[in-house]
C-alpha cells in the first residue's frame, strides 16, 4: 500500500487520539473559558452508551476537549464533529442511581430501511469501539484548522476526514448534541437499569 493509498482511505479498529489526559484538562480549561473548544451547555454527572449498526457521515473532525459539569467539575473528552451522519439500528441508555434503586432509559431508532440522521453532530466521548474507515484523512492537523465549522484550540493534536464509516459502533459519551435529529421508529422504555445499549 503507498502512503497516497494509505493518506486517502485508512480502515481499522477506532481509537480515541493519544492524549495526555491530566495535562491536557488544565490547557483546555484555557481553552474553553477563551472560546476556543465548543462547550454549550452542562453535562450531567452520568455517562451515556450510545451504539449503532453503522454510522456513514460526512465531514469528520476530532480533538481533545473539556466537558463541564454543574458542580464545575471538568471531564477530559475527545470531541468528535459530523457534518451529517446516518445511523443503522441506533441505541441510545442511561442508567441512575434513584430512591428506588437502579433506573434505565433506553431509547431506539433507525431500524429497518429507514437509519436515524442527524446534522452538526457533535459527541464529547470517552471511550469508542468499532470497525472504522475513513476517506480523505489527515492526522496531526492543529486543532483550530479542522475542516468542520466547531473547532479546538491552536496548537493541540487533532485529525479530520471527508468522511467517515464505522460499523459496530459501542461509545461512551458525556455529551450529543445536533443542529437536527431524526429518529425513525423511535421507542423510549425504562428498565430496571441491569443492562445498556452494551
Amino acid at each position: 500500500m503507498s502512503f497516497r493509498s494509505f493518506a486517502r482511505s485508512h480502515t481499522g479498529r477506532v481509537v480515541l487520539t493519544a492524549v495526555p489526559v491530566a495535562a491536557a484538562v488544565t490547557l483546555l480549561t484555557t481553552g474553553v473559558a477563551q472560546g476556543a473548544v465548543p462547550v454549550s451547555f452542562a453535562v450531567s454527572g452520568t455517562q451515556f452508551q450510545i451504539s449503532a449498526s453503522q454510522l456513514n457521515g460526512t465531514g469528520f473532525s476530532q480533538y481533545a476537549g473539556v466537558a463541564q459539569d454543574t458542580e464545575g467539575a471538568n471531564h477530559a473528552v475527545a470531541i468528535a464533529n459530523i457534518k451529517s451522519a446516518t445511523l443503522t439500528d441506533l441505541c441510545q441508555s442511561v442508567i441512575t442511581d434513584t430512591p428506588l434503586g437502579k433506573v434505565g432509559l433506553l431509547i431506539t431508532a433507525g431500524g429497518g430501511k429507514t437509519p436515524a440522521t442527524a446534522s452538526d453532530l457533535q459527541i464529547g466521548m470517552t471511550g469508542l469501539k468499532g470497525d472504522s474507515e475513513f476517506g480523505d484523512i489527515r492526522i496531526g492537523v492543529d486543532a483550530s484548522t479542522v475542516n468542520t465549522k466547531a473547532k479546538g484550540a491552536a496548537g493541540d493534536f487533532a485529525q479530520d476526514a471527508d468522511t467517515v464509516k464505522i460499523t459496530n459502533l459501542e461509545q461512551t459519551a458525556w455529551s450529543t448534541q445536533a443542529s437536527v435529529f431524526t429518529l425513525s421508529g423511535m421507542t423510549m422504555k425504562l428498565t430496571d437499569g441491569s443492562k445498556g445499549c452494551f
